[in-house]
Order: C-alpha cells, then structure tokens, then sequence
C-alpha cells in the first residue's frame, strides 16, 4: 500500500509540474504513468478524477469570482460534458480491460501527438466548431483516457479564436461539474477504491503547485511541451506493446 502511494505521490507532483507549467494534461499524463505501472484504466481514471474534483473546484470557483467566464460558453459546454463524461466512465468499467486498455492507450499517443505538433506550431483544429458536440466529445474522452478535457476543449476553443481568458475560465468552471459527473459515477459502479492512490495524486499535487508556478513562469514552455509528447507517446507504446 505505502509503495503504491509513494508512486501515486510522485506521479501527482510530476503531473501538477506540467500541468502548472503547461495548464494542461494532467489527467493524460498521471494516466500514463498509472497504467504504466499496471493499474486497469477504470481505477486509473477513477483516481484521478477523485482527485482533480477538488482542484478543480477551487480552480473554477477562482475563474469565476474573477470574472473570467463567459455566461453562454459555460452553458453550450457544461450539459453534454457532463453527460458524455458519465457514459465514457460507465463504458470504460463496463468493457473488459482487454478491450478498453489498448484503446486508451492509442488515445493518449495520439494526444502526446497533438502535442508534438503544438510545439512546432501545428494546430489540428476546425475553422468552426459546434461548442455542445465539442464538449461532448471532450467529456467523453476525458472520462476514458484519465483526462484529456484541457487539450482537446481549451485548446480548440482558443486555436478557433475565442478570447483565451474566457475560453481558460468557462472550460475551467465546466470542468469541476464534468469531473464531479465521472467521479461519481465511477463511485457508484467501482465504489471508493484505492484511496491510497486518490490521496497520494492529491497530496502530490498540492506539493508541486507552487513549482509548477514558478516553472510556468521561466522555464521555456517549448522544451516543456516537447518532453511531455515524447514522454507520453513512449509510455503509450510501451503498455500497447507489452
């Protein structure tokens, strides 16, 4: 137990580092990590997902109080999110694990390849898109590959030419409702498991917060960017082959 939440400790430090540098994937990464070291993808994100509920509560909870969310945005995302959210978490439980992992695990190269191309300046992206089927798909693929709302919903909303702050904060607020959607229902198809793994993916995180500001800050987002899509896509390739 104590090995598995030193693991869960060190993942979330090092996925609060990127995802405070980057202000995304923290999700696609910790689930790299934790299906790395062999837990089904159902309990990877379960744990996650738990443990994001509070950050991103006080992260949207923030926006919001600040003025940073835009009123018709949150709507258009907020419902299909939510709904989507729950039926990739109750499909990810429910498939059998020989099923559902390689599709994860396709998926997240597949974002670690999205963000490759972002580093060279690469933004796969329609010129209009339809913000309720955005959030669908975004919720959907956030439930089943650990996390992926930030990159595929943010991202695509700023590349599309939506103000980023608006943008940053409607996402941000929608997610906490999105997360709390995939949590609960994981709870009430897996019950509370690994509470371990929840608190150590918490507690690591509070600790690397502040650094993660401080990266964000100086150090270069580029080189950032690049170490995370390489170090994901290898991840992937290695729970696909193995």
């Amino acid at each position: 137990m104590w090995r598995a939440f030193i693991l869960a400790l060190l993942v979330g430090m090092f996925a609060q580092l990127i995802d405070g540098a980057l202000g995304m994937a923290y999700g696609v990464t910790s689930n790299s990590f934790l299906l790395a070291a062999g837990l089904t993808p159902a309990i990877a994100s379960a744990s996650i997902h738990t443990a994001e509920v509070f950050t991103t509560l006080a992260s949207g909870v923030s926006h919001f109080r600040i003025g940073n969310v835009d009123k018709k945005l949150f709507k258009q995302l907020v419902i299909p999110g939510c709904i989507c959210a729950s039926v990739g978490a109750y499909l990810l439980v429910e498939f059998p694990v020989w099923i559902i992992k390689p599709l994860v695990n396709i998926y997240l190269c597949m974002m670690g390849v999205v963000i490759l191309l972002r580093v060279f300046g690469i933004n796969i992206v329609m010129k209009k898109v339809n913000k309720p089927f955005l959030a669908a798909i975004g919720g959907f693929m956030d439930a089943i590959g650990g996390g992926g709302w930030g990159p595929i919903v943010t991202s695509t909303l700023i590349a599309e030419g939506n103000d980023p702050v608006r943008a940053i904060g409607s996402t941000n607020l929608a997610e906490f409702f999105v997360t709390l959607c995939e949590s609960l229902t994981f709870f009430i198809l897996l019950g509370l498991q690994n509470l371990y793994i929840v608190l150590g993916l918490m507690i690591g995180g509070i600790i690397a917060a502040p650094l993660g500001a401080i990266i964000c800050k100086r150090a270069p987002r580029r080189h950032l960017m690049l170490i995370v899509g390489a170090l994901i896509i290898s991840l992937s390739v290695r729970n696909l082959v193995i």
